[in-house]
């Protein structure tokens, strides 16, 4: 096929003084190889130079680029370096000349026999099956056993096809960017079989593909408006599958800058599907362990949601305190931090829906003896924002982190927690020095009720204790089996 496909260009005059071959003559044929199992199968039946674009009339550059492409179709072997050498720099110098010729601007309009021929060619090359162990992803860290096996997975694998792979993702970047792609006739072969595709290969260890990947789909929603809803809802479903199922996923970073740029161009009011999409995708999104590897990314999508819809802050707060990180200390300081840039832009009516839940929680976070997360709490009261808002509700919020307080004055181990504590105790006594005093003495109250509980109860138990010592002790001791009733 191959063959006829060459025989078919036109190629150029031979000099007098070159020797012709006698046909005669049977040459043998070449030997068949195998492609490489990270590539679909195919057999290689030898490759021959084609003519540059240069040497051929603008009339047949065309079918001249389907047949090059048809070239680059053929797979190697990139394991071993020995095999077809030749072969596999000719293949990198066509691909070269193909993004050349796709860059340049001088090639016509893409006929659909180009299209087609462009989008087989990326699928021979780019699509495959990831061996085992490229699942062992940056978002699985930790969840093995072992510092050893943790550490083991922090080098990334890199595919030794990285020199081909890389002009065939500029190749497809450049064609989908290219004025001279009509979106009409494009869409019959970027469909949505197509983006699944390069969706799966976001799984990729290497962040060189996953960056590249990145930048075709943004093109790809940018310039097919008809697959924006899917694109959307499969991205979507990449989320719901890490978050639920399996936690391992390579380029959720990646696909939330993807979509960090989409939400900016939503429309208001918000549709219902992008209010879904915040509360049952972003949200839930706190909750894997490996939240560190993707955490900005995140955090600008869920700001790009509250920007467009300022009321939505409330809610996501919520969702925040519903996904605590009880026992991670780490996504606790890193909660915070989101918590205090979602106060930044919030309203006062919304600031009130959530504010006792919420320094209820700060309260917990103020006594942590992880010092880091106690730091980070009390360092709120260091901007100037969240100090306006608390400032306006300090009836409310002061009685609620005021136990805090005093316990961290009287108990934490590090010194820097203490200054700090101190600080704020200041801040709230210059607020409102009256309600300071009122706090305090209700919290001296309380601590009395505790006291007296406290030796009411051990009473109770030296009672007991003295009371079982002066019965005689028996030696012969009956079990009594005591039937349950049943259950209506």
């Amino acid at each position: 096929m191959l063959k006829q496909i060459l025989n078919k260009l036109p190629k150029k005059p031979i000099k007098s003084s070159e020797s012709l071959e006698d046909p005669s003559i049977t040459k043998p044929n070449p030997p068949k190889r195998s492609s490489s199992a990270v590539f679909p199968s195919s057999i290689l039946t030898g490759i021959e130079p084609l003519i540059p674009f240069k040497d051929a009339p603008i009339s047949e550059q065309m079918s001249l680029f389907i047949s090059k492409l048809s070239l680059c179709c053929m797979a190697f072997d990139f394991n071993d370096p020995s095999k077809n050498p030749e072969e596999k720099e000719l293949k990198r110098l066509t691909l070269l000349e193909l993004l050349e010729f796709i860059t340049s601007g001088q090639a016509p309009k893409f006929s659909e026999p180009a299209i087609f021929a462009l989008c087989k060619m990326c699928s021979v090359n780019l699509y495959r099956i990831f061996p085992p162990n490229y699942r062992n992803s940056r978002c699985s860290r930790g969840k093995n056993k072992g510092e050893k096996q943790e550490n083991e997975v922090d080098e990334p694998s890199f595919d030794p096809a990285w020199p081909h792979l890389r002009i065939v993702y500029d190749i497809l970047l450049e064609f989908v960017a290219s004025s001279s792609v009509e979106p009409k006739v494009a869409k019959k072969y970027i469909n949505h079989s197509f983006i699944l595709q390069l969706l799966d290969l976001f799984e990729s260890e290497d962040p060189r593909e996953r960056g590249c990947l990145k930048a075709i789909m943004h093109r790809i929603y940018g310039k097919f408006m008809v697959h924006r809803p899917f694109i959307r809802k499969s991205i979507s479903n990449v989320f719901y599958r890490f978050v639920f199922e399996s936690e391992r996923h390579n380029g959720i970073a990646e696909l939330l800058e993807i979509f960090g740029s989409v939400i900016t161009g939503f429309s208001l009011p918000l549709k219902e599907e992008h209010r879904i999409f915040l509360w049952r995708v972003l949200i839930p999104l706190h909750k894997p362990k490996c939240l560190g590897v993707y955490f900005q990314q995140l955090c600008y999508c869920v700001s790009q949601f509250i920007e467009k819809d300022p009321k939505l802050a409330s809610m996501v707060i919520r969702g925040l305190l519903k996904y605590w990180p009880i026992t991670n200390s780490q996504k606790e300081v890193m909660f915070l931090g989101e918590i205090e840039e979602i106060l930044e832009a919030i309203s006062m009516v919304e600031f009130q829906r959530i504010m006792v839940p919420l320094f209820w929680r700060i309260g917990c976070c103020i006594t942590s003896s992880h010092f880091q997360v106690a730091e980070r709490a009390l360092l709120l009261w260091n901007n100037d924002q969240i100090y306006n808002l608390i400032g306006h509700n300090q009836e409310v919020i002061l009685p609620i982190i005021f136990p805090a307080l005093e316990m961290n004055m009287q108990n934490h181990w590090n010194q820097s927690v203490l200054n700090l504590t101190h600080s704020v105790r200041n801040v709230m006594t210059e607020m409102d020095n009256m309600l300071f005093l009122a706090c305090f003495a209700r919290f001296l109250e309380e601590r009395e009720k505790e006291s007296f509980e406290t030796e009411k109860r051990k009473e109770a138990w030296a009672r007991l204790e003295n009371a079982a010592s002066l019965q005689p002790v028996s030696w012969n001791t009956t079990a009594v089996l005591v039937m349950m009733p049943p259950l209506s």
